[in-house]
């Protein structure tokens, strides 16, 4: 809402100052500093009043050191992380955008099922939350509405080359073609875009019409497998918010490139108009994150709840396919990743050997992976830093897809 403000002041009044607000640079940067305020100011207050309300998490006995002791913290904390990204949004961000929109839409709709899920377990006392089809109802729902509006939405564009309609970027005014296209990046290769329309390839003329088939489906399960494994990671105190906030800052600098002609055309990497925007978003969004780190870290005095993970994950998953980098996930979100696979083979496993063996075995002392390592008696603190350090590097190995291909 300042951004339409200043916009006016400058344009009717010409007041000194207020055409500072049409640079993305400067939004974002005031979009961080107000939702890290918000969430260290504000957070101590919400989480006095969760205390208040007796909003504490119920800990089941799994044999891990320390893990009774946690019993009572404030949890659906997850709420400090939405209110310290959504205000800054309204605020900075120019609200008529299509990427901004959605990415709104994926923050209440994802909370929401958190938010659901963390009520049941703690007011209804029911440990089991939302049933886990709900969960995935509720998922894939996300999923149809951001593959819908992603594949239809005339806003929704790429670069085809340099000649054509005149945008004008932050600093410049550019000649492109815009056109709408399914196209996406994949990492390391030189010519490193893949159509998911040539799936279809083999219907003959007129295949790219019937893309939508491919493309929604797979942007159902990239929101379902990313929010999912954001929700396995938060188990130990500043582990999901600390490795969430290093992902979304590494595609942040993704977002802001593609969304700029100049830097896209240098690096040559796809050229996404109006994607820039989501940089306001993003900053804030770290911001809300860093901030909540201020009191999840270890001992933690809150925790964020399926409220805050399940948000998480879909907000990543939701800003990779905005600006087709969605095939980076499993580099970028290694942590996630290697969480989501350790249940899986760990449930796997032990159902195979207690069909063939009468006993069920175990690959992982206990699932996710972050308890396996406090099962080896590492200290949760020394696991969380190390697995911080896991997703710097990974982060940087992801932006080193810019130049080496």
């Amino acid at each position: 809402m300042l951004y339409y403000l200043f916009q006016y002041l400058d344009k009717a009044f010409d007041v000194p100052g207020a055409g500072v607000f049409q640079y993305i640079t400067f939004r974002s940067a005031m979009a961080f500093i107000l939702s890290l305020a918000i969430a260290t100011i504000y957070g101590k207050k919400i989480i006095n009043f969760l205390r208040k309300q007796q909003v504490g998490e119920t800990v089941r006995e799994l044999g891990l050191e320390g893990q009774t002791q946690k019993a009572g913290t404030p949890t659906m904390g997850g709420i400090i992380i939405i209110l310290a990204t959504l205000v800054p949004v309204f605020l900075f961000a120019r609200l008529e955008n299509i990427y901004v929109v959605l990415l709104i839409v994926t923050t209440l709709w994802m909370g929401t099922i958190g938010f659901i899920d963390d009520y049941i377990k703690i007011f209804k006392k029911d440990k089991e939350g939302l049933k886990g089809r709900f969960k995935v109802i509720g998922q894939v729902g996300l999923g149809l509405i951001v593959g819908s509006v992603l594949y239809f939405h005339p806003g929704v564009t790429v670069r085809k080359d340099t000649m054509g309609a005149r945008v004008k970027t932050e600093n410049v005014n550019t000649t492109i073609l815009q056109e709408k296209s399914t196209a996406t990046t994949i990492p390391f290769l030189k010519n490193n875009e893949f159509d998911y329309a040539k799936v279809l390839s083999f219907m003959g003329d007129g295949y790219e019409k019937w893309a939508w088939l491919i493309f929604i489906p797979v942007v159902i399960f990239i929101i379902t497998a990313v929010s999912n494994g954001a929700n396995l990671t938060d188990g130990i105190d500043g582990l999901a918010a600390g490795t969430s906030a290093i992902s979304v800052l590494t595609l942040g600098i993704f977002t802001f490139l593609s969304g700029n002609i100049i830097f896209s055309d240098y690096l040559n990497i796809m050229y996404i108009p109006n994607s820039g925007e989501m940089t306001i978003y993003i900053a804030a969004f770290v911001g809300a994150l860093v901030g909540f780190l201020w009191y999840n870290t270890y001992p933690a005095t809150v925790f964020m709840g399926d409220t805050g993970s399940l948000t998480i994950g879909g907000i990543i998953a939701v800003i990779a396919i905005a600006i087709r980098k969605e095939l980076m996930i499993p580099i970028l979100c290694g942590i996630f990743l290697a969480e989501n696979l350790s249940v899986v083979l760990q449930v796997s496993y032990f159902k195979y050997t207690k069909k063939k063996y009468g006993e069920g075995r175990r690959i992982f002392l206990m699932s996710p992976l972050h308890h396996h390592y406090q099962k080896k008696g590492y200290h949760e603190s020394k696991i969380v830093t190390r697995f911080w350090i896991v997703g710097i590097l990974l982060a940087i190995f992801t932006l080193v897809s810019l130049k080496l291909r």
